[in-house]
């Protein structure tokens, strides 16, 4: 049974004889999103053009299951100059944007409206395999699912942890001041009787 998601044309590209499918990548990175994709030249989609990454691409099996879990994916790009390393590892951080697609082609070479997005979730931890001049870059990437099982007082109310997630914002600079203040609820109590109220 086809995925709701999928067009009318896709189903037919699918179930044609010649099954001609694509991978579409996108990766951000800290100067702003990468294109590519798994064949040659460049393909032109969503207003983003994908260029052609052919055989020095790899993508690991994108798993699916029946239970709520996060199921993370590996990205792998071989044959990059190894000189071009510094300054792609200096344009990368963890827990930017991935999203992988799959599209399909129709007999005449041209692609299928609306790819289907298979993963979705942000960038993990890097690793290089170095190969004389060249190098590969694999880079794991993890499912949305995966903050649920964060701790969540890792945010806190504070000034400081407000200014990591939004820089230049007031709204907790009086915290600190708060915490020192001393409140009561109802009446205040008499210092003479502990804490009795004085009516009484």
């Amino acid at each position: 049974m086809p995925r709701p998601d999928a067009t009318a044309q896709f189903v037919a590209a699918a179930q044609s004889p010649y099954v001609r499918p694509g991978i579409f990548v996108e990766v951000h990175f800290t100067t702003g999103p990468v294109y590519v994709w798994s064949g040659v030249g460049s393909k032109t989609w969503n207003g983003n053009t994908y260029t052609g990454v052919g055989s020095f691409g790899m993508l690991s099996t994108v798993e699916e299951g029946s239970t709520v879990q996060a199921r993370g994916i590996v990205l792998t790009l071989s044959g990059i100059d190894s000189t071009l390393l510094g300054d792609i590892l200096a344009d990368y951080a963890q827990g930017l944007p991935v999203v992988v697609s799959l599209g399909m082609f129709d007999a005449t070479g041209a692609l299928v409206p609306n790819p289907i997005c298979c993963f979705s979730g942000r960038t993990d931890q890097p690793t290089i395999d170095m190969n004389g001049d060249t190098a590969a870059l694999s880079i794991a990437c993890e499912n949305r699912l995966v903050e649920m099982n964060m701790n969540s007082s890792f945010r806190r109310y504070t000034n400081e942890d407000q200014q990591i997630a939004h820089p230049g914002d007031l709204a907790f600079t009086q915290v600190n001041a708060i915490q020192q203040q001393t409140l009561y609820w109802g009446r205040i109590p008499d210092s003479q009787n502990l804490g009795v109220p004085s009516d009484r």
